[in-house]
């Protein structure tokens, strides 16, 4: 299976697979999505892969401290099929309506949040 090459999900953020040899993954992640902490910046990633499964990594400093993205799937009908994971190491958070917000450290269940997204060929 040859994974290089530019895969976009339907959001229109884009994997950039650069290297697959040795059943490994290496490349760039840009998100599309306003709303993501890792939104304006590529993101390098590392991974593996082994047929028709793989996973891959990476992880960069957001606005309020550093995050981890994680994917891992299958190649399905052309499609890279994925669970993605992202773990935050804090939230801007205030104490009530109309209270200053301030930067907190999340608890390690308070920090991830999951998805699933679909990749295709761009």
């Amino acid at each position: 299976m040859n994974w290089k090459g530019l895969w976009k999900n339907q959001y229109g953020s884009i994997v950039e697979i650069t290297d697959d040899a040795d059943n490994r993954i290496s490349g760039s992640f840009r998100t599309a999505l306003p709303d993501s902490g890792f939104h304006g910046q590529e993101i390098p990633i590392l991974g593996v892969h082994r047929g028709d499964c793989i996973s891959f990594a990476g992880g960069g400093k957001t606005a309020v401290g550093d995050a981890i993205v994680s994917y891992t799937g299958l190649l399905r009908e052309g499609k890279m099929e994925t669970l993605w994971f992202v773990v935050s190491d804090a939230a801007i958070k205030a104490s009530g309506e109309g209270q200053p917000a301030k930067i907190e450290k999340l608890n390690w269940w308070r920090s991830m949040s999951t998805s699933a997204d679909t990749f295709q060929r761009s």
